[in-house]
């Protein structure tokens, strides 16, 4: 049987999509704060404390975004709440954990080699 909903989601696709947008660029800031301050803590030889701690809040806003806007976007196309619920979360949660793992290992790489190491196009 067809299903469609009688009032799709539009409005909640814009505010995932918004939260996302926002939220990525409140990590773009972060992350930029982050660089910044690595040369001062390596001049006065100080050990770069973790700075996973300073971005899980604009990581969070960014995964609550983008599992609003995929299960949203799913509803649109027909699916049924639970079943975009079932899809769509598992999927923008399991990308969100592996981005989260991939920048941890990144930011510890540059604290340990430094931030030439990530210059790919020196290296031809």
């Amino acid at each position: 049987m067809y299903y469609y909903p009688l009032h799709p989601p539009y409005f909640l696709l814009l505010v995932g999509l918004l939260i996302a947008v926002t939220s990525g660029i409140a990590l773009s800031g972060t992350l930029k704060v982050i660089a910044q301050k690595w040369p001062r803590e390596r001049a006065k030889n100080v050990k770069p404390k973790s700075s996973l701690k300073e971005l899980l809040v604009p990581f969070l806003g960014i995964t609550g975004g983008i599992c609003l806007f995929l299960t949203s976007g799913l509803q649109i196309f027909g699916f049924p709440t639970f079943l975009a619920l079932g899809i769509g979360l598992p999927i923008s949660l399991l990308t969100c954990l592996l981005v989260w793992l991939q920048l941890g290992s990144m930011l510890e790489f540059v604290e340990r080699q430094g931030m030439q190491s990530l210059d790919l196009d020196s290296l031809s």
